[in-house]
């Protein structure tokens, strides 16, 4: 399947992304799916004097994992995964996956333990400069109800490597992205209304990230850890979920002082009751972001790319990320996203922010 220039591409995860410098061992996570731009990025990597550790997964891998680990292995973890976290300098992840549902039939019990059993991996890579991205797959274009082209160039387009210069079209984004913080920076109670949802939460004295691509390749969202027992009201999810390749679709949460105290979906309820039920942090939210990303104008069935729609803010239940001043402590970090672009509003204190998926600044 064709995918974006690799070349170009792998350039801009090694400038823009992750700045690549001389003698830093970079860790590449991927599938053989990927091949044409780890090829490349190994290229990349090296002509920046710097060591590429490509860690390449077969079709089947994870799945193959559930199948066959002792049920003591759902609760550790090979402890050279985590020194190898610890030694590398930057971090990649290329998400490629031959089937997206390959762990829609496992125990979403197990998921959780071995979310939580993996955990200090994950933790330790969230303090390094890292970065995650896809490589378009026969498997994601059928999630997306596309054709491969069309797809290919969907993505292409998300990543503005469609444009002459796509590290300045994403300094563009940065700019819009900061004057949008400078609203928000200034406000208190952040009010979201839509049909099914009407739900206030407080973001004082949080701060805002501005997420340009550098972390996320696509980004294009704002977003901060609200206060944690702020969350009141109501909130209905109107954009499909895949955690794990598990299909979730018409989530509902009631939140009464920051915590889920109703939760329903009309697909996939089993797999939320137990995310909710891995950690007490789980039930609360670690994150409200705003989508600003119009080169994604549908979802997919890729939360990377679906939760930077333009027009659209999402929720993850679980783990705040430290830099906004959240201290929500979880194994979980579940993107759920409420589309506004059908008539819905973002109110700051009262102001519009966001009307039927338009900015209002």
């Amino acid at each position: 399947m064709a995918g974006p220039d690799p070349r170009n591409f792998a350039a801009l995860l090694c400038g823009y992304c992750l700045e690549v410098e001389e003698n830093e061992q970079v860790l590449v996570r991927s599938t053989t799916l990927a091949a044409p731009l780890l090829l490349e990025l190994q290229g990349e990597i090296l002509r920046r004097g710097a060591w590429p550790l490509l860690r390449v997964e077969v079709p089947g891998e994870a799945s193959s994992f559930y199948a066959n680990a002792r049920d003591e292995q759902f609760d550790d973890f090979p402890p050279l995964a985590l020194t190898e976290a610890k030694k590398a300098h930057k971090v990649l992840s290329i998400q490629a996956t031959a089937d997206p549902r390959e762990l829609a039939g496992i125990d979403p019990a197990r998921i959780a333990r071995v979310a939580r059993a993996r955990k200090p991996i994950r933790e330790t890579t969230l303090k390094k400069r890292w970065c995650t991205t896809l490589w378009p797959t026969p498997a994601l274009a059928a999630e997306a109800s596309m054709s491969e082209d069309d797809y290919s160039a969907f993505v292409e387009r998300a990543l503005f490597l469609d444009q002459p210069d796509a590290t300045r079209s994403w300094g563009e984004l940065h700019a819009f992205q900061d004057r949008l913080i400078g609203r928000l920076s200034k406000a208190s109670e952040l009010h979201l209304e839509a049909e099914g949802t009407d739900l206030r939460l407080n973001v004082k004295g949080r701060r805002w990230v501005n997420s340009d691509g550098r972390r996320n390749m696509p980004s294009g969202e704002v977003f901060t850890g609200p206060i944690e027992t702020s969350a009141d009201g109501t909130v209905r999810f109107t954009v499909r979920s895949s955690p794990a390749g598990v299909d979730v679709d018409g989530v509902e949460l009631t939140f009464r002082e920051g915590e889920v105290v109703e939760a329903r979906a009309d697909t996939g309820e089993d797999y939320l009751r137990a995310a909710l039920a891995t950690d007490d942090g789980a039930k609360r939210l670690g994150e409200i972001g705003i989508g600003t990303n119009f080169g994604i104008d549908r979802p997919t069935g890729t939360i990377l790319f679906d939760e930077k729609i333009g027009g659209t803010v999402h929720l993850a239940l679980g783990r705040s990320y430290p830099e906004t001043g959240g201290k929500n402590v979880s194994a979980v970090h579940w993107d759920l996203i409420c589309d506004l672009r059908a008539g819905g509003t973002l109110t700051a204190d009262g102001d519009l922010v966001q009307a039927s998926g338009r900015f209002i600044l």
